[in-house]
């Protein structure tokens, strides 16, 4: 089975997490200060805050900018479920944007269409590995004033229009097994914003500034020394593993390109994607429904992923909740119905990538 995610870690990670284990700093410590220091030069900001996974990264984000109860954060509905948690978690309501069909990215018009007088931060989602047009998000919270939670999960790396994602206000980083960089458990909240960033390692270490200084009410965000460890094992090699992934989309590109009811998802010219996921769209058009595509292909050994199968608000716990937002959104519905991503990873063969083609191109009777 060619699988649709891989995770080989090089002996980097092993030998530093035995570093850790022998010194017995098990817990947040140098490690933890050196893969900060490594991401935040990475994505071009003065502070990255390492938290134990993504998606405490975006609720300690929400938290320390004062967002809660009776507070709107506008995001996506075609997102993991992470995203909407987070915002949940904080007591704040959740108002849906929809996205563009042809990049499944949610865009700031859509956005400006679900602000109110409570809204009071855009949480963007960058998805598969491509950023949101930035540019178009910034100007519309400059316009209502508003603050910009990147849920940058999938896109360590990413670049559109010369901003870098986590570049802008704040973003938060997954870090899970399967993430282009991994600490098999893990978030980062990247920012410029040096009291936001305080109040961040605060709010992650129990509100303690030093040991029994409390300055605030907080949690027990931290990420431990072993999975730092991990994680700067291979900061290394993100830019070999990304540069893979782009060899490998290409070649699916140009194997899958005109296959009648295959639709690529659109890469912007001003877009460094990094293809955290492969996504292509089984349209109306196609000889065979997407989830016959799906049982086609686990036949021919290509493992796949359908991310995602519904929109967040059409599971009854969320379209049941009166704190999120039951607007239709018909594209993201559309593309719930759709979409399926195929094998990207950077420990893929050339020849792993062509039977991938090869399967779906039969598949399809293309």
């Amino acid at each position: 089975m060619i699988p649709v995610t891989a995770v080989h870690l090089p002996v980097e990670c092993e030998e530093l997490v035995l570093e850790v284990l022998r010194t017995g700093n098990l817990a947040q410590g140098p490690m933890v200060a050196r893969l900060e220091a490594e991401f935040a030069e990475r994505c071009g900001t003065t502070h990255a805050v390492a938290v134990n996974s993504g998606t405490t990264a975006l609720v300690a984000s929400l938290q320390a900018l004062g967002i809660g109860p009776g507070d709107e954060v506008v995001t996506s509905p075609f997102t993991f479920v992470a995203t909407v948690n987070a915002i949940l978690e904080t007591g704040a309501s959740v108002v849906f944007a929809d996205v563009d069909r042809d990049d499944a990215l949610m865009t700031a018009s859509s956005a400006a269409d679900a602000c109110s007088a409570r809204t009071r931060a855009l949480m963007p989602v960058h998805l598969y590995g491509q950023m949101v047009n930035m540019s178009a998000f910034i100007a519309l919270a400059e316009k209502q004033s508003l603050r910009i939670v990147e849920d940058a999960a999938q896109a360590v790396g990413a670049i559109r229009g010369g901003v870098r994602a986590g570049a802008h206000d704040v973003g938060c980083f997954s870090m899970y097994a399967t993430k282009n960089l991994t600490t098999a458990e893990g978030g980062m909240i990247t920012t410029n914003d040096v009291e936001l960033a305080d109040r961040l390692r605060a709010l992650r270490n129990q509100g303690m500034r030093a040991r029994y200084e409390y300055v605030l009410a907080g949690h027990n965000y931290r990420m431990t020394d072993v999975h730092a460890a991990i994680g700067l094992g291979q900061i290394g090699h993100l830019g070999e593993w990304t540069a893979r992934r782009v060899e490998n989309a290409a070649r699916l590109r140009e194997g899958l390109s005109g296959v009648p009811g295959l639709k690529l998802l659109n890469v912007h010219k001003d877009a460094r994607h990094v293809y955290h996921q492969f996504t292509v769209r089984v349209t109306a058009e196609s000889s065979i429904p997407r989830d016959d595509l799906v049982k086609r292909l686990a036949a021919r050994d290509v493992g796949i992923g359908v991310y995602y199968p519904k929109v967040i608000y059409e599971y009854d716990s969320y379209r049941d909740n009166d704190r999120v937002s039951a607007q239709p959104c018909p594209n993201a519905e559309l593309l719930a119905s759709e979409v399926v991503s195929l094998p990207v990873h950077p420990h893929l063969l050339a020849s792993d990538v062509d039977h991938v083609v090869d399967a779906v191109r039969q598949a399809l009777h293309a």
